[in-house]
This record gives structure tokens, sequence and C-alpha cells, in this order.
């Protein structure tokens, strides 16, 4: 009020008041306006937010802690037209600068950017929580949930999983029963679903039938053909006749056939034509070929097919009709494949676009159903004429001959050279070799493609005839016809491996493999050609693929465990030649080669298995025999050897080892007068053998008989013989001394072709306890060799014999060990030194 004069006043000024202003006017003092200066160093008088509390993204927005607005000072700051008045959450009343951003809502500032004011609303409103479903909803959530399962189910069955497939239909079952339940509660039975209960039913019954469970499938069926709600059941009558005809009810399916039949209509023809096929082979399987003919000649008919044409010529063949066989075939030979010709798969034109058009179809699915379909029709076309080819007239070949004919005057013109070679291969198969080759060799100025293939028939033909160089003749050819003729490439890798030009034979077998990887011919004959150039681990690569392709090849198999003993793995060699034994469990040549392994590794008992395993399957192998014979020799049961060697003995009757073998296991068992016959008996047949002899002079002085000396004697003589044949060969005086010195060579060993002693040194009598006490059983037949492989050196010396004038010395070391002391008999001179001799014994000491 100070500032204000009156009009009474004496210092009156008529202008007085003018220059007066409202403070919140005066522009004055508007530099020492902190608020003013705020809002015009920031955003040009921007008000700034009421709120207190910034978001998280404003505060990560700014440099640094903001703080809140409007706590900091006592009061609540004051809004102007100019922004805030006073109270600056600032300690210096003063904000960092700003740009031209902060309209955006982007700054280093506290506030919040919130152009529709919504902060000051609070927090939304929590959600609504959803209401209990209706029963509408919940049977359309359970209908879902059942259709689930069922794709699931068909799913699995696609994927050969039909035990999973089998669960989920049962489980799809289950849900559809009580959603029908859930509907007959909530009132709504009149909308009743029936299609899927129709799709729960028929995938329960597939997957019933595909488990074999035949009498659930046809109970499902069952229940589905007796309710007349779903239209066209009657077809799944079909489904049940082959469950019938799968558990060979054969009449109980025509039935279920032909009624499905009757419910089909006219304006269904492939169905009703599949329907009759079906019946039609039920009647060919019961026997019934004519009722058969009726059913096919019927398709034939409205829709003739390549398969039911070969089934109506196998049915009249069947019956042996000879004309109606000739008019089916012809029948059959009328029908039309529908194919387009290959042409159109050729590019014939320099149109880079269509050629690239031609290629994508080359192989699509619908190029690759066009010869599916053409394979099939060459396939029953040819399996036709090879059927009645042989019966149709009087000669095999004449029979071929109009087939052959027949086809060349039909749309298939292309079959008659197949049928042609496979001419030949049935003269083969008649082991008819000659008109074989005559009918190949037609085709050796026809068309590149069946001259190659003539050309490697013919090929295979000369190396099985051993006519090597034909056989590479014909080989070269067909390689020069078709350079892609991988098996050319195999004939002359043959050729070469039979002239043992292994290398050559190699690199043949490397490009036929090149041409294709999985010709098993190729891969089988190089791993056979690698082993036989010691490139064992190469064989064994090309073997294992073969057997990848192939699998439980016996051939194979056994290769490949044999260069695993070749390459000293005995361990992966047993466990092939194990797993061929169950391929081949009665090859006695397995088992005997399991038996050397287990010999090689010190497992006797085992090796003694496999080797009577392969003594049984095959018991006039002389190794096995042997190797069996030498185990129980071993083992000190001599006795068991005894029908071992006296079988070797019948298979080799002249090979005087043998039969020493069976004497001397008599001896050693301790039969001394069968061990003496049979030495008398070998005796008599080789009178020249010395290993006799000597064994016949040491049992008979052991037995204290007067024989000893005449084979004394004998041995003198015999002695005296070979020496005269030993020193007529070294010197040669005469030509014939060479023949004979090997003759007797011959007649005085054991066995012929092995290194046998030709007699044993005579030892003196102090000589031979010390001898026959150093000396140890022999434990194998030859040094170096098996560790139980026992020969005539096993039982007999193998020192050399020295020939001498002097007195023979009966003398003998028997390699077996030391024989049993012989019983006392009453040939031996009582003891006369008796000290108890003159004692009489009372009468309690005797008996009663």
């Amino acid at each position: 009020m100070d500032t204000l004069r009156f009009a009474g006043d004496a210092d009156d000024d008529l202008y007085s008041g003018f220059n007066t202003v409202h403070p919140a006017l005066d522009t004055r003092h508007l530099e020492a306006d902190q608020g003013f200066q705020e809002a015009v160093r920031t955003s040009y008088g921007r008000r700034p937010p009421t709120q207190s509390r910034a978001p998280a993204t404003a505060a990560r927005l700014t440099s640094g802690a903001v703080p809140r607005l409007g706590t900091q000072g006592a009061g609540v700051p004051l809004h102007s037209s100019l922004g805030l008045v006073g109270g600056s959450g600032s300690s210096d009343g003063l904000r960092r600068p700003m740009t031209s951003m902060r309209g955006t809502g982007y700054t280093s500032h506290g506030s919040v950017f919130d152009p529709l004011h919504q902060a000051n609303k609070g927090p939304a409103p929590p959600l609504i929580s959803k209401t209990e479903e209706s029963p509408e909803e919940k049977i359309k959530s359970l209908e879902r949930r059942v259709m689930g399962l069922i794709e699931e189910s068909c799913m699995a069955a696609s994927r050969n999983e039909i035990g999973l497939a089998l669960d989920r239909a049962k489980e799809a079952s289950s849900k559809e029963r009580s959603l029908i339940r859930q509907r007959e509660q909530a009132g709504l039975s009149d909308g009743h679903n029936l299609d899927l209960t129709f799709s729960v039913l028929f995938n329960l019954a597939n997957q019933y039938a595909a488990n074999d469970m035949y009498t659930e499938a046809l109970n499902t069926y069952q229940v589905i053909t007796k309710d007349r709600m779903f239209n066209n059941s009657g077809r799944l009558r079909v489904n049940m006749g082959n469950i019938h005809y799968k558990m060979g009810q054969y009449n109980k399916a025509i039935k279920f056939y032909r009624m499905a039949l009757d419910q089909v209509p006219n304006t269904h023809k492939s169905m009703r034509i599949k329907i009759m096929h079906n019946i039609g082979l039920v009647f060919v399987r019961m026997g019934q070929y004519s009722e058969a003919c009726t059913s096919f000649e019927y398709i034939m008919q409205e829709e003739a097919n390549f398969k039911t044409g070969l089934d109506l010529v196998t049915a009249y063949y069947a019956l042996g009709d000879k004309e109606r066989m000739k008019k089916g075939f012809l029948r059959l030979l009328e029908c039309q494949l529908d194919i387009d010709d290959d042409e159109k798969y050729t590019a014939s034109s320099d149109d880079t676009q269509a050629n690239l058009i031609l290629e994508v179809i080359r192989n699509d699915p619908l190029r690759k159903m066009e010869r599916q379909m053409k394979q099939e029709a060459e396939r029953s076309i040819l399996t036709a004429a090879k059927l009645i080819s042989p019966v149709i007239e009087n000669s095999f070949s004449d029979g071929y001959n109009w087939c052959v004919d027949a086809i060349k005057n039909s749309q298939y013109v292309d079959l008659a050279n197949d049928l042609e070679i496979n001419k030949a291969v049935m003269y083969l198969r008649q082991k008819n070799f000659k008109d074989a080759v005559e009918t190949l060799k037609m085709f050796e100025k026809k068309e590149t493609k069946v001259a190659s293939t003539a050309a490697t028939n013919l090929s295979f033909l000369y190396i099985l005839q051993n006519e090597i160089d034909l056989a590479d003749k014909y080989a070269l050819m067909a390689r020069d016809s078709n350079g892609y003729n991988d098996s050319a490439l195999v004939n002359l890798g043959n050729c070469c491996f039979k002239r043992e030009d292994f290398e050559k034979a190699r690199e043949h077998y490397v490009a036929a493999l090149e041409i294709d990887a999985s010709c098993v011919e190729a891969l089988y004959n190089l791993g056979l050609t690698n082993k036989k150039l010691g490139n064992y681990e190469e064989a064994l690569e090309s073997l294992l693929k073969m057997h990848a392709i192939v699998r439980n090849y016996p051939a194979v198999v056994y290769q490949i465990a044999h260069l695993y003993q070749l390459l000293c793995d005995n361990d992966q060699a047993s466990e092939w030649y194990l797993q061929l034994l169950g391929l081949v469990p009665t090859d006695p040549h397995i088992h005997q080669r399991l038996g050397q392994i287990f010999d090689s590794e010190g497992d006797k008992q085992q090796a003694y298995q496999y080797y009577f395993d392969s003594y049984r399957y095959f018991p006039s192998n002389l190794e096995v025999i042997d190797w069996l014979g030498s185990y129980f020799i071993e083992h000190q049961v001599a006795e068991k050897a005894i029908s071992y060697f006296e079988r070797a003995a019948l298979m080799q009757p002249d090979e005087a080892k043998w039969h020493l073998m069976v004497a001397a296991c008599h001896r050693r068992s301790g039969n001394y007068q069968q061990a003496l016959q049979t030495y008398k008996q070998i005796n008599r047949r080789f009178p020249e053998n010395v290993e006799c002899l000597k064994l016949l002079i040491r049992l008979s002085s052991d037995l204290g008989l007067k024989e000893a000396t005449e084979y004394a004697q004998e041995l003198k003589k015999v002695e005296r013989v070979q020496e005269q044949r030993e020193s007529r060969a070294a010197s040669g005086s005469r030509p014939g001394s060479r023949r004979s010195s090997s003759r007797a060579s011959r007649s005085g060993s054991a066995a012929s072709g092995h290194e046998e002693p030709g007699a044993l040194t005579p030892k003196s009598p102090g000589t031979r306890a010390s001898s026959r006490s150093a000396r140890s059983i022999p434990g194998s037949a030859l040094s170096g060799g098996r560790a139980t492989r026992l020969s005539l050196n096993d039982l007999e010396e193998n020192e050399p014999y020295m020939p001498s004038n002097k007195e023979v010395d009966s003398s003998y070391v028997d390699p077996l060990g030391p024989l049993q002391e012989r019983p006392k008999t009453s040939l031996r001179r009582k003891q006369d030194d008796d000290d108890f001799a003159d004692e009489e014994l009372g009468d309690d000491l005797l008996p009663e």
C-alpha cells in the first residue's frame, strides 16, 4: 500500500499508479525468479509433471539419480504458466541443460513421459477370473482330444510301431465312451458325433488286425456293421474277409467277400473288381481253379489288368489246359499300359528352360509311378511266358518260340529279346550248355544292349566250362558293346583270376565297383584277390562292405573269419566263426577251425569239444582223427584213442603208421597180447618195416617168447637189404637203383611222404635204464608243430639206425614212458631163499 497514492495528497501525480502491476505480472524481477529461469533454460515454459515417482524407463534414460519432485521442499511446489515456482529437487537450483528431445520424453529429468495423463489412475484392475466351462465346451474339448489320439495311432502305425498304435487306439476308444456318457448327463444325446464313433471303432479294429488279434478285430468290425446308423459300413466286410483269409478260414472269407460285393453298388466298379479278384485268389488257395478262372475272366472282361491276367494264366496252367493257356497269354498281351512314351523325357531342343523342366520331371513321383507300372507289366508277361513255354508245345524250344512270336506281334516287342535270353537261361538250368550257347550267339549282331547282355552270359558260360580264352573274348565284346556293363568287367576279372594275374583282376574289379558300388560279385572277388595278394586289411574291408549289403551270407562270414585268423586276431576270428556256426551249425570244417584256435591258445578242453563235434559231423577227416587220438594219448587214456586210429587204418589201409599207432595204444593200455598180435599182423603186411620188427623184438623179449630171436634175425636181414639199397643209390651202379631205392624207402617207412626213421640205434644194457628214465612222455607229434598232434615218430625213436655186424641187441626205449610191471606168472622160477618156507602154519591161521 505504500506505493499507492490518492488524489488529495500533496504530492499529487497524475500518472501515478500506471506503472504499478501485480507481482505475478511484474517482469522486472524475472532474472531473479528461479522458477522462470529454470523454465526458460529447459523447455520454454513446459510445465513439469506433478507425479512424484518416475518409471524405470525414465530412470534408465537419466544420467544420474534424480530426486523426486515435490518432496524435497518444505511444501508443495506451486504451479504457474511458466513452470514450477520455488522448490526444486536440485541442490543448486539448476538442472543440466536439455536438448530438443525433451518433447518426446527422453530427458535426464526425473519426470515421466505421460502425454495421456494416466499415471494418476493407479494400477490396472485385476483380471476377471474365467467362468467355468459349459458342458458344450467340455464336449468339444474332449472330441478334439479323441481325434488327436486317433491321429497319433495312425502315425504310429505308419512308422510300424503297432504296439503304440494299439495303445493309442484303445485310449481313444475309452475317451470316446466317456464322451458319450457326458453327452447323456448333459442332455445332449441328440448331437452325437457318429463320424467320430466310426473313426474310433474303425481305427481300433485295424490296429487289432495289425497286431494279429483277429478275434478282437472281428468283434469290433461286427459292432460297426450291425449298427445301421453308419452309412456304407457293409464295405468293412471286405476287411473281415481278409482276416478270415489270414486265419485260414477260406469258406468264411468267400462268404464275407460276397456279402460285401452285394452291398457295394454297381457304380463303384473299381471296388467290385478288387473284391472279385480277392474271391478268385481264395479259390486258387482252395484248389478250386475252375471257380477262380470264372472270377478272373469276369475281371478281364470288365477291366483287364496285368496282375489279373497273370493270375488267369496261372489258373489255366494249374488246370493243364494248353489252349486256354494260349488264349489267356494273348489276352494278357492285349492289356493297355496307359503311360506316355519315353520320348517326351528326352531333350530335343536347345531351349534351356524346356531342358530344365525335362530334367525335373524325369525323376518326379509321377515318372517313378510310370516306371513301376511298366516294370509290373513286363514282369507279368515274362513270368507268364516262362510258366507256359515248357508245356504248351511238344518241346521246350517250340513253346518258347510260340511265346516269342506272340510278343513280337503285340505292342511289347522289346520284351522278345529278354524272353530269348531267358530261354538260354532255361537251357542252362537243364544243363544244356550247347543250346544255351547257340541261343546267346544269335544276339551278337543285334542292338547294343541286348548284345552286351548275351555276350556277358556267354562269357560266364565259358568260365564255367574252363575255356578262359573264349570267356575273355566275349567279356571284351560285352564291355565294348556297353561301357557301363559292370558284369562284363567282373567276368574279365574272373578270367585274369583264373590265369593267376591277380593285379589285373584287381583292376577290373575296382573298375566294376566304380560303375556300381553295390556290385556284390565285384566286392567278393576283390576281397579274394586281395587275400591272394596278401593284402589282408584291404580284403577285410571289401568283405565287410559286402557283409553290410548281404547279411548272413556264409561264404562272406567264413572269409572274414579266416582273414582275422590270418591276421592273428584269434578273438575276432573265433567270434566270426561262432557267428558262422549259427548259419551252418553242421559244418565240420568250421568246428575244426575253432578247435585249432582254442588249441593254439592252450584251451585243450574247448578244443576237444569242437574237434569232437567236427568228427561227429564228418568222421572221415584224418586230421581230426589224428588230433583226437593224440589228445587221449596225451591224457593217458590210450584205450579211447584206439577207435580213432582204427578208423584211420580203415581209411588208409596201406599206411603202416595208423596200424603201428593202434598197436602202440594196446601196449600203452597194458593189453600186451593184443599189441603182439597187432604187430604180427603189421609184420606180415609190411615185412620190411623196421619199426614193427624192433617193437616185436622188444615185446617178445618182455614176454619171454622165443620169437624174439627170429625177429632179431629178420631185422638184421632187413637192415642189410636197406644198407645195400642205400649203397646202390649212392653209387648209382645201375639205372634201376634209384627206383628200387625209392620203392624200398616207401615200404620200409611208416608213412610215405613224411620223413620217418629207418630203424632204432641199438644200445647197451647199461644205457637202457638211464635212457628210459631220461625220456618223458611225448606231448607233440612233430617238433615245432601243434602241441597235441601225434604221429609215428611220437611212439618210436626218431634216431637214425646205424647198421652193425655185431649181435643184435633187442633193447628199446618206449617214448610213451616206462611200461607197467608185468604181473607174475607161473613161468617165472620161484624164489628158493624164502625165510618163511620151513615155518608151519597153525590151525588157528587156516581158513575155516
